[in-house]
C-alpha cells in the first residue's frame, strides 16, 4: 500500500522547530560567574566612596564649592560640639541631682538650643549642598546639561512637595531602620545594610535630580545595581554608628558634601544588569545573571509603601486631594515594579530590536522579587 505524498513531513521539521525554540530560550551566567560580577561591582562602588581626590581637586580649584563646604564644616562642627557637649559635661553633672531646675537642665538645653541649632544646621546644610551639587555638576558636564526652566508658580510649588516628600522619605527609612534593628539577632546587621543603600541614595540623589530622573527611576536604577550602592554607602553608614542619633546625623552631615562631589564623578556598574557579561559572539546573546542571585533588590519597597501611606491620610478632602492621592499611587506602583527607564538612556532613543531592549522587556516580566526566571521552567502555550 502506497503513501500519500503529503503524509510524510520534512525530517528537518522538529529539528528546526526545536532549535527555533531553544534560541528563545534565555541563556544565563552561571553562579560562579554572577558572584564574581557582583564582587567586582561592590570593589568598584567601595574606590569610589574613597576618592578624596577627587574632592580635595574639585574644592581647591573653585571658589564657590570651597566656600560652600567651609559654611557646612563649620556649622556642622557647632552642632556635634553642641551635641557632645551635653553628652559629656552637662549630663554627668546634673544626673540624679536633687534639685528639679538642675534635673531637667538637660531638657531645656535640647530644647532651647540643641533642636534649633540641628534644625537651622539641616536647612542651610540642604541648601548648601544642593549649590555644592549643582556647581560640580556645571564643572563636570557643562552649563548645558544644568540649564533650568524659568521658575512659575506651579514650579514652586513642585519643588515645595519635592523637598516635603524628600522629608517623608528621611522619617520613613529612619523609622524602617530602626524597625528592622529590633529584629532578634540579625536586626543590627540587617539595619546597617539598609543604611548603606540609604546613605548611597542620598548622595546619588543630587545626579538623579540634576538629570530629571523621577522617583521611580532613582529607586529601580539603585535596586538593579544593589552591590554597587551597597559598598558606596559603607564608609558612610561606619561613620553614622559612631556616637548616639543626633550625633550620628550630624557626622554624616559633615562628610555628605564630600561624598555628593565623590557620587558626582561616580560610575555606577553595571550599565545593564540584564545583560552585564554581553557574548562576544556575533549572535550578541543576552547573558542573563544566574537565577539564584536577584537582578534587582527591592530595598525601599516598604519605605516607599509608608510613604504613600502617609501622603495619603495627609491629603484631605475635595477633588484635588483625591487627584493628588491617585498621583503619589501611582509613582509609588512605578516605583515598586520598576518601570522606568534606565537613567543613561535617557533623552536618546532606544534601538527596538537591540538584544538590551529585548532583556530590558523580558526582565520587566520577571518576578516581583527580582530573580531571573528559573531554568528549569518553560513558558506555557
Amino acid at each position: 500500500m502506497s503513501r500519500q505524498p503529503g503524509s510524510i513531513q520534512p525530517p528537518y521539521s522538529y529539528s528546526h522547530q526545536h532549535q527555533l525554540s531553544r534560541s528563545a530560550y534565555p541563556t544565563f551566567l552561571s553562579l560562579q560567574e554572577t558572584i564574581k560580577l557582583q564582587l567586582t561591582w561592590a570593589s568598584r562602588g567601595i574606590f569610589e566612596a574613597f576618592r578624596w581626590d577627587v574632592v580635595v581637586k574639585t574644592a581647591t580649584s573653585d571658589r564657590e564649592i570651597r566656600s560652600n563646604i567651609l559654611k557646612s564644616l563649620l556649622l556642622n562642627s557647632l552642632s556635634l560640639t553642641s551635641i557632645y557637649a551635653f553628652d559629656l559635661l552637662l549630663q554627668p553633672l546634673v544626673h540624679n541631682h536633687p534639685s528639679w531646675l538642675h534635673r531637667n537642665v538637660g531638657w531645656f538645653y535640647r530644647v532651647l538650643w540643641l533642636f534649633p541649632v540641628v534644625g537651622i544646621s539641616y536647612y542651610l546644610n540642604s541648601s548648601w549642598c544642593n549649590l555644592i551639587a549643582k556647581r560640580s555638576f556645571v564643572l563636570q558636564h557643562g552649563n548645558r546639561a544644568a540649564h533650568q526652566q524659568p521658575v512659575t508658580y506651579h514650579g514652586m510649588l513642585t519643588m515645595l512637595a519635592t523637598s516635603a516628600y524628600r522629608v517623608v522619605m528621611i522619617l520613613t527609612s529612619v523609622i524602617v531602620s530602626l524597625a528592622l534593628g529590633s529584629i532578634p539577632f540579625a536586626g543590627s546587621w540587617i539595619s546597617f545594610a539598609f543604611m548603606c543603600w540609604v546613605n548611597a541614595y542620598y548622595c546619588f540623589e543630587f545626579v538623579w535630580v540634576a538629570r530629571n530622573s523621577s522617583l521611580a527611576q532613582r529607586v529601580r536604577h539603585l535596586e538593579e545595581r544593589w552591590a554597587y550602592y551597597f559598598a558606596f554607602g559603607f564608609p558612610s553608614a561606619v561613620i553614622c554608628t559612631c556616637g548616639s542619633g543626633l550625633a550620628n546625623a550630624a557626622l554624616f552631615a559633615l562628610m555628605f558634601p564630600a561624598f555628593i562631589i565623590m557620587a558626582m564623578h561616580a560610575r555606577p556598574v553595571p550599565q545593564d544588569p540584564y545583560n552585564p557579561a554581553p557574548s562576544t559572539e556575533s549572535t550578541n546573546t543576552v547573558r542573563f545573571p544566574s537565577p539564584l542571585v536577584p537582578i534587582r533588590m527591592p530595598v525601599f519597597t516598604i519605605v516607599i509603601w509608608l510613604n504613600d501611606l502617609i501622603v495619603r491620610v495627609l491629603s484631605v478632602g475635595g477633588s484635588a486631594g483625591a487627584r493628588h492621592r491617585r498621583a503619589i499611587s501611582e509613582t509609588t506602583e512605578q516605583a515598586e515594579e520598576g518601570t522606568g527607564v534606565e537613567l543613561r538612556n535617557m533623552g536618546r532613543t532606544a534601538r527596538v530590536h537591540s538584544p538590551t531592549v529585548q532583556a530590558r522587556k523580558l526582565g520587566d516580566r520577571l518576578p516581583s522579587n527580582g530573580m531571573a526566571p528559573s531554568a528549569g521552567r518553560r513558558k506555557k502555550d
